[in-house]
């Protein structure tokens, strides 16, 4: 039974699911606690008299509150049709933010659009169309279309940019659709999605007609990802098209002293490719030659710019150089969180060189914008360690672009870093050939520590961080990071976080859980806040709170962080291997626990491993299950059409 208010009245469950929910932007749960107390308690009581009457409200506050509410009316629009349907208020917001102003239109006309949202299910989805759709089917075309599209994103989510139609069909059965053709069909009406016909399969000289194409093989992708590929492919052709030789193979002899013949090699080529790869692994000199080829090309005074996919990347990529570097987004120009990019074709960037290193980050989308800001004579060199975790984005570039042979690759093999980085380079090179060498480490440099258990394992984790590693190696805390497969259980993010902030820096977390001195790593983009704002993965330090806002000094600069985006920081003492790849640390602590096991793969290991600059300890707790990943685990292929679209565009240029 509703209990009465203030004002006499039962509340509307709308309006109070819509409060609940924290949908009310600036509003928070104890001022939407207390708005029963003051009479608020549907839509028609909301007012800026009503709202003063709220504790702690000023006048500026309430008048604020007042005109928040009112342009919150798409989302609220939402949170009625999902209340009325059962399910719950807090998808409104994101519904709003992917289906526009007018997305409860959207969702009354095709409740199944619902589905492009993360984190719903078809039953979800089926539970709206119940409640808005008089006489609601499951074989409703608008239902198989949105099933061929969630099909198609969940894929994404594993790194695959296309699925075979077999499989998509498969998916349609399952949920119940008769005539999965028919699905499949309004999905590329749509234009959400387009179909591949088979690749082209040469006919034998003594063939008296054309192979037909293998029908199993035609596959379909979401629009986004495949034309990415697409675009990938033909800017890749256009570039090799209409690149000149920068400089004379002779004028790498200015630069080539300590270089071994592979270095020099790499160097010479991008003074002729329009697009070329170096990659090798920790130790094998890949740095040296990019600072050689900025040096070469600074002295001819040809533009160049550099970037890399994180900020730590680009900061490490700047010292070693002596050239200014930035994030791939910030050289794109990055729109905010829309997602686009200010540098296109139509205003492309202005170097006559481009250099991205840790190339294995790159998606298939972030790549096909970076060569669309390419104009047509630059140069653009990609290095990278193709051994290392592919991106989390979808897409296997580096990957693709190495398997098609249609661009030029210098592999860099000698191990060069003995005496900077013996240990840590010996150890990871045997992981990199999927052998798991014994550690001969007497300066210490690489450290195993042994754990029974994920319990023992997080003790010796906050052990080596506070006490071993600062008194033996004389390395502070704060430059030291902790690495784990893993976000559950005692030696994951979440609990290890909790055990360093309490041994390094307690407190009561003042701002949204933060207080200053406490590492924090960025879960999104945030390329809009002042003065540069952050990227996904970045690590940073606390060093103001206030006022609902947080100081924080990144790697690429100071960002002070302010509304939704603080819910888009964690604390970062621990953090995930794929968030610290692209990032280098002088003391890492990676740790295995034995729940890591059946995630545990070479990449995955090799990646952890090689962030550690000048010391590594390894936690292990796992197992047999480290050496089993090491010499058996690759990572699972990942299914796209990059590298045939690469051979076909250089074939037609041919």
């Amino acid at each position: 039974m509703s209990t009465p208010t203030a004002t006499g009245t039962a509340p509307d469950p709308v309006f109070a699911a819509f409060c609940a929910a924290g949908l009310w932007p600036g509003l928070g749960k104890r001022s939407a606690a207390e708005l029963p107390g003051v009479g608020i308690t549907s839509p028609e009581h909301v007012s800026a008299d009503r709202l003063l009457k709220l504790p702690r409200v000023g006048r500026q506050r309430a008048e604020r509150l007042f005109s928040s509410f009112l342009a919150a009316q798409p989302t609220y629009d939402v949170v009625e049709l999902l209340v009325g349907a059962g399910l719950a208020a807090k998808l409104a917001s994101s519904a709003a933010t992917a289906l526009g102003p007018d997305a409860a239109r959207r969702l009354r006309d095709d409740p199944w659009a619902l589905l492009g949202l993360t984190g719903v299910t078809i039953a979800d989805a089926d539970r709206l169309a119940i409640a808005v759709l008089p006489g609601a089917d499951r074989q409703d075309s608008r239902r198989g279309r949105a099933v061929v599209s969630m099909t198609l994103r969940t894929a994404t989510r594993d790194g695959h940019t296309v699925l075979p139609v077999d499989l998509v069909v498969a998916a349609l059965r399952a949920e119940g659709i008769e005539d999965p053709a028919a699905a499949v069909l309004a999905a590329v009406e749509s234009g959400d999605v387009l179909e591949h016909e088979p690749p082209f399969t040469e006919p034998d000289d003594d063939a008296d007609e054309l192979p037909e194409p293998d029908p199993a093989l035609r596959t379909l992708s979401l629009s986004r990802y495949g034309m990415a590929e697409e675009a990938v492919a033909e800017n890749v052709a256009r570039l090799a098209a209409t690149s000149e030789r920068i400089a004379d193979p002779a004028s790498v002899r200015s630069v080539a002293k300590g270089l071994d013949p592979a270095q020099q090699a790499a160097v010479a080529q991008v003074l002729g490719a329009g697009v070329s790869l170096l990659t090798g692994g920790p130790g094998t000199g890949k740095s040296r030659t990019v600072a050689s080829v900025v040096k070469l090309l600074q002295a001819r005074g040809t533009d160049v710019a550099l970037a890399a996919p994180t900020g730590r990347a680009a900061k490490r990529l700047e010292e070693l150089t002596d050239h200014p570097a930035v994030t791939v987004h910030r050289l794109l120009g990055a729109q905010g969180t829309t997602g686009g990019f200010a540098r296109n074709e139509e205003w492309p960037l202005d170097a006559d060189v481009v250099v991205v290193d840790e190339a294995s980050m790159l998606d298939v989308e972030l790549t096909a914008a970076l060569l669309e800001a390419c104009s047509d004579g630059t140069h653009l060199l990609l290095v990278g360690d193709p051994a290392q975790l592919p991106s989390i984005g979808p897409g296997h570039v580096l990957g693709d672009l190495i398997d098609s042979g249609v661009v030029p690759v210098t592999e860099l093999t000698t191990l060069h870093r003995q005496a900077a980085g013996g240990a840590i380079a010996r150890l990871a090179t045997g992981v990199r050939a999927g052998e798991l060498p014994a550690v001969d480490s007497p300066d210490r440099e690489v450290v195993i520590v042994p754990a029974t258990g994920s319990a023992e394992a997080a003790k010796r984790v906050v052990q080596l961080i506070t006490d071993s590693i600062p008194r033996a190696l004389g390395i502070d805390p704060g430059s030291v990071q902790v690495v784990t497969p893993v976000h559950r259980g005692p030696a994951g993010t979440i609990e290890l976080n909790k055990a360093l902030k309490a041994a390094l820096n307690p407190g009561d977390g003042t701002v949204f859980g933060f207080d200053v001195g406490d590492r924090v790593v960025a879960t999104a983009n945030h390329l809009d806040l002042e003065p540069i704002g952050f990227a996904n993965g970045e690590v940073g330090v606390v060093t103001g709170t206030g006022d609902g806002a947080l100081d924080i000094a990144f790697a690429s600069g100071p960002v002070k962080v302010t509304g939704s985006a603080l819910s888009d920081l964690k604390h970062g003492w621990a953090i995930t291997v794929h968030r610290a790849q692209g990032s280098e640390w002088a003391g890492v602590v990676v740790v295995l626990p034995p729940e890591a096991g059946g995630m545990l793969s070479r990449p995955l290991v090799y990646t952890a491993l090689t962030r550690a600059q000048k010391h590594l300890s390894i936690v292990h707790a796992s197992g047999a299950a480290l050496a089993r990943a090491v010499r058996e685990v690759d990572v699972r292929p990942r299914r796209t059409r990059l590298a045939q679209l690469l051979a076909e565009s250089v074939e037609g240029q041919a």
